[in-house]
Formats: C-alpha cells, structure tokens, sequence
C-alpha cells in the first residue's frame, strides 16, 4: 500500500504497520483508527504493510532506514534490533485510555523477556509481546508409542527411517539437539537449559552436526511447511515442528482417524515469542503506542487469535476463558494466567501444563556465530536427494492438489481457529 503524495504526506495522521502476513485480523485496522480517534481526538490511517521473513524486515530497517512506526519481529530479533539501537522505549502513558498492556501481559511472558539481552536494556521497556508457542515433536501414536516420541532421540531412531520430517530451521533444531547432547549436565547441575542456548562454540556446533547427520540417514525430508500435511496422510510418523502446526495436524488427521500427538521432549524444548516493537526511524510514535495498547485489549486479542490460529501472550481472564475447552482434562496455567489458573480446561498443546513449561528456553540471536550455524545446516543436509523423499514430493504434490479440493468443499465448515501457520514466522 502507499500514500497519496509520496513520502512527503504529514507523517501524524498516517501510521504504518509493517507485520507478518495473516497476523491479524485485519477487520480490526478500521476499527483501530476509529478508537484512536475517539481516544486522541486525532484522525489516523493505517498502512498496512507484511513481510514473510524476519531478516527481510531488519534489512529495510537496518540498511533503508524505512519509516515504519511500528513492527513485529520474533524474539532474536528484537534481541538484535536492541544491540544495535534500532528500537525506541515505548510509552505507557495513555492518559484516560486504559493502559491494556500492563493489565493484561502475562507475567510469564514478561519473564521471558527479561531474559532477551538487549546490551543493557531492558526488552519489556522496547517490546510487548505479540503471539509465542513451543517447538516440539508431532508423531502417530499408530506407529510411535508416547515413551518414544517423549525425547529428542526420537528422530534418530531407525524404527522411523524415512518417516520423519524435520523443520528445515537451523536454530530451531540446533537448539533442541544441544539440549538433547547436554541432558545429564542439565540432570545433575552443571549447567541450565537457559546457559546451553549460548553454546555456540566450533566444538558445540561440530556435535549437533555429527548428530544431525546421522538424523540425515533417516530423514524423508526438510519442511518448511508441507510437514504438517504429511503426517496427515501418514506418509510421516514423527514431525520436529512448532505447536501451532501441530494443532492444526492434529485437527485435520482427526477427520480422517488418524491419532496425531504433539509432545515437548523431557530434555528440554525452546519456546518463540513475536512482540511489538517501534523501530528507531519511526515517525508516528504515539499511534505506534495506541496501536500496540488496542492490540493488547482483550476483545482484540481474541478476535485476533481466532483470525490467525496463534496463541495471544495475554493473561486477562477473559482470554483464558474464551479458549477454554470442556472435553479437555484440567491443567495446571497458573504460571501463565495467574495463581488461580491451577486447573483450567485448555489445550496443551497451545498452552503446556506448568510442570512441562519448566523444561523451556528462549533462543538467542547468535550475531557473528550466524553464518557458522548457517553453514553447519547447509553441511548437514548437503545436496542429495534420495529416493524417498523424492517419492514423498511426488506424492506430496499428489496430495495438496487433492487437499486443495477437499477444503474447497469444506471450506465453509471449519473456522480459521488454531489454523496452524507457524511455518513462516520463523528462521
């Protein structure tokens, strides 16, 4: 989208908005500038803008120095922008506007943000958190017993030889196999979940790779995301991938019989987090903080996760009770909603239990050790190509043709809710 006029427009009533794509609902863009209005007495106009990659949107910041006024980028990333001073403090001051942000962030998510290393700063100061989830193993419980899917070592086990898929994500794979190599330092207390997200030394970095490459020799292939639709088909056993495309695999696969699970091994697992920021060059500062305040209202909140099929960082109550489920067993959220979320029907899966959540970290960015990560993937996965995984594409492209006109007949039928599109936030 542009402005009429050019660059040149009177920069306070126009606010741009620059977010992943179906990351809203964007019904919510008019209503927004309606609010805003009414809250100021000012007028504004959006222009909304979304990129599918996160380096895609610090390059325009970083190198073009874009006038964006505010943005959404994923955890490393803010750690980065941070580093290199290119984020603004937001203000929380909104007069007689309620203050939805500091009402209603959850207390874990604010933890988990203390813990970005912003060179000093404090991230809660620069970012409020936007949607997060977890990373870990999608599997048939008809081929794969939950003791075996319950640990990373699951994607090396020749029982699942071309019938496991991998996210094709080094940070988010590094992460999880530094976990699984360290688990009697972490059992016996030489060293936390949280220090090993630092372990990016040559010798740390050879290991993962020894590991992944014998994970090589049984995988069918590295997904982006098609992952998803092939354990559907049972065409994959065990998945590597994010909690949203694991819901969504779940839902879909139980329409056909087929018993998909997700876990979080018990080495250890990351949790991502995309959040809200107001980049250095922004021009419109105060809508850029109306806006992150209206996204953090509750009804906004809702609406925007059944829109987008993510989970929200708020912790207001009426959130929790909007997703609460009654064909679920009760689970322990407390650590998320508050000391009387201690048995509350919700999925899992989107919000893990308080014992599981115990086992999690928060990746970092990895700033110069980048391109050794980069090239330790591109050696793990080489050129080749077997013959599985060019059947599982052939097969693949087979069954989205067939998906595609299975969901036009039933598209009307199911709502976008826990939809599943993870596959393009991350690395």
């Amino acid at each position: 989208m542009f402005l009429a006029g050019g660059c040149k427009s009177d920069r306070s009533t126009v606010l741009k908005v620059y977010n992943w794509s179906d990351y809203i609902d964007e019904s919510a863009i008019p209503e927004f500038e309606q609010w805003y209005q009414e809250q100021t007495g000012e007028k504004v106009k959006v222009i909304y803008q979304t990129f599918d990659i996160n380096e895609t949107m610090l390059s325009k910041i970083e190198r073009g120095k874009e006038d964006f006024d505010v943005v959404c980028p994923s955890d490393y990333i803010i750690e980065r922008m941070l580093q290199n001073d290119l984020l603004l403090p937001l203000n929380r001051d909104f007069g007689d506007t309620p203050n939805y942000i500091d009402e209603n962030l959850s207390p874990y998510v604010r933890a988990q943000f203390d813990k970005i290393d912003g060179a000093g700063k404090n991230a809660n100061d620069y970012a409020v958190g936007f949607m997060w989830g977890t990373t870990g193993i999608l599997y048939n419980a008809k081929y794969v017993t939950d003791e075996e899917a319950s640990t990373w070592d699951v994607i090396c086990n020749e029982k699942f030889r071309d019938r496991i898929f991998i996210k094709d994500s080094p940070r988010d794979v590094y992460s999880q196999i530094i976990l699984y190599l360290h688990q009697k330092d972490i059992e016996e207390g030489r060293v936390t979940a949280d220090q090993l997200m630092r372990y990016t030394s040559d010798e740390d970095i050879a290991a993962v790779e020894t590991y992944m490459k014998r994970v090589k020799e049984l995988v069918a292939g590295w997904e982006a995301d098609f992952g998803k639709d092939q354990m559907t088909q049972e065409l994959g056993w065990v998945n590597l991938t994010w909690s949203g495309d694991g819901v969504w695999a779940i839902e879909e696969a139980k329409e056909v019989g087929v018993d998909l699970r997700y876990v979080c091994p018990k080495e250890g697992f990351t949790v991502w987090f995309d959040g809200w920021v107001i980049p250095k060059y922004a021009k419109n500062i105060k809508a850029a903080n109306y806006w992150i305040n209206f996204m953090s209202r509750p009804d906004i909140v809702i609406r925007n996760v059944d829109v987008t099929g993510y989970v929200s960082v708020s912790g207001a109550p009426e959130v929790m009770e909007a997703f609460v489920d009654e064909d679920l067993d009760p689970i322990d959220v407390s650590y998320f909603f508050g000391p009387s979320a201690t048995s509350v029907r919700l999925d899992p899966v989107l919000y893990p239990d308080k014992e599981t959540i115990a086992r999690s970290t928060m990746e970092h960015d990895w700033g110069s050790h980048t391109a050794d990560l980069v090239s330790m993937w591109s050696r793990v996965k080489g050129n080749s190509m077997n013959i599985s995984t060019i059947l599982v594409l052939a097969v693949l492209v087979i069954a989205i043709i067939l998906l595609i006109l299975s969901r036009m007949r039933k598209s009307s039928r199911r709502s976008n809710k826990y939809s599943g599109k993870n596959a393009r936030r991350r690395r």
